[in-house]
């Protein structure tokens, strides 16, 4: 039988790596709509004075940085995802450092994201997409610290 631990930090890991998921399909298609509905400049026009690479035709100023950061928070956390269930199948002190680390990465990158997404809530102006993708970030600012602590107590305990 496993350990409740384990059992909780693979529960959180399935989950947080739906969530990630869910988080690049969504970003997905913000920077698809970007670049398709975004700003163009034809031959011979100049730039205007506050072009801004990072341009959202929905949402407001803080649009771009939440999804470009969200897009990198969610490909590191379907990487230490994978590097998860390495850990998650053998459950020992050999394959945790790897699952910490990449955890604790996903997890700070998530944080910078949740940054992005509490000032864009700040300045409004957004669609039902991006507040979907704010609050998966926010929920997985949670879910993957208890996942990290979930690891390691888990780890320590199976040791004995």
């Amino acid at each position: 039988m496993a350990p409740p631990l384990k059992n909780l930090a693979q529960l959180l890991l399935c989950l947080n790596l739906c969530t990630y998921a869910v988080v690049l399909g969504i970003g997905a298609w913000s920077i698809n709509r970007a670049i398709d509905d975004g700003f163009t400049i034809g031959k011979g026009f100049d730039l205007p004075a506050h072009f801004s690479p990072i341009y959202f035709p929905m949402g407001n100023a803080a649009t771009g940085f939440f999804v470009i950061f969200s897009l990198i928070a969610g490909v590191v956390g379907v990487a230490s995802a994978i590097s998860g269930l390495h850990h998650i199948r053998y459950w020992g002190m050999e394959s945790l450092p790897a699952a910490a680390a990449g955890g604790t990465i996903a997890w700070s990158l998530t944080l910078l994201a949740m940054g992005f997404a509490w000032k864009q809530i700040d300045l409004s102006t957004r669609n039902s997409r991006l507040i979907t993708m704010e609050a998966f970030i926010i929920i997985l600012s949670a879910t993957q610290l208890f996942y990290i602590a979930a690891i390691h107590e888990g780890t320590a305990e199976a040791r004995g």
